[in-house]
């Protein structure tokens, strides 16, 4: 079976963006970029939840005319060349989106699970990953702290009403100033 894959980025107050959405914070150093690459390695389809999907296609198209940034050179043909489903219940896809889930959450992401493939790359979207975490449907979590503080913003998990526990894999501290844990969930 499948595993969808959490890899998130957060300030150390919890924030996944800051109060006007901001997302201009993250440092990708080059041991933090060989972590992401490695997670990119497993999968073979990346998810996001609409919000995040409006800022991936604005700026991965083009990416290497917008920064000269190493990992942004190393990702964005992974990303473009990578089949992308977008959750949302308005949102009618364009050219990059491989296909649109609108309904059926549970159903659809269970078939997504048990069909052919790699894994599942679930990347930020704080609201998405509450909801599929509530259905029991995430089975890693991999959480990037930057040392920031945003005071405001987007909350990593978004209130679901749900607890979940998670089990600590691995942790490390990567570049001397991210340190990224790696958890499971718990039963």
């Amino acid at each position: 079976m499948r595993k969808i894959i959490y890899w998130v980025h957060t300030s150390v107050d919890g924030y996944v963006d800051g109060p006007n959405g901001e997302f201009d914070w993250p440092m990708m150093g080059p041991e933090l970029s060989a972590y992401s690459d490695g997670l990119d390695r497993r999968v073979d389809t990346l998810l996001f939840g609409r919000p995040v999907w409006e800022m991936m296609v604005n700026f991965w198209p083009r990416a290497e005319s917008l920064s000269d940034d190493p990992h942004v050179a190393s990702f964005a043909p992974f990303w473009r060349a990578t089949p992308k489903i977008v959750f949302s219940r308005a949102y009618p896809g364009d050219d990059w989106t491989s296909r649109v889930i609108g309904g059926d959450l549970a159903g659809e992401v269970a078939a997504l699970k048990a069909g052919p493939g790699r894994d599942l790359l679930l990347t930020g979207g704080a609201a998405l990953a509450a909801t599929l975490s509530g259905l029991g449907l995430i089975d890693e979590y991999h959480v990037a702290v930057h040392p920031v503080a945003l005071g405001g913003g987007r909350r990593l998990f978004a209130e679901s009403g749900h607890r979940q526990g998670l089990r600590l894999v691995d942790s490390r501290t990567l570049d001397g100033r991210v340190v990224v844990a790696h958890y499971q969930p718990t039963p």
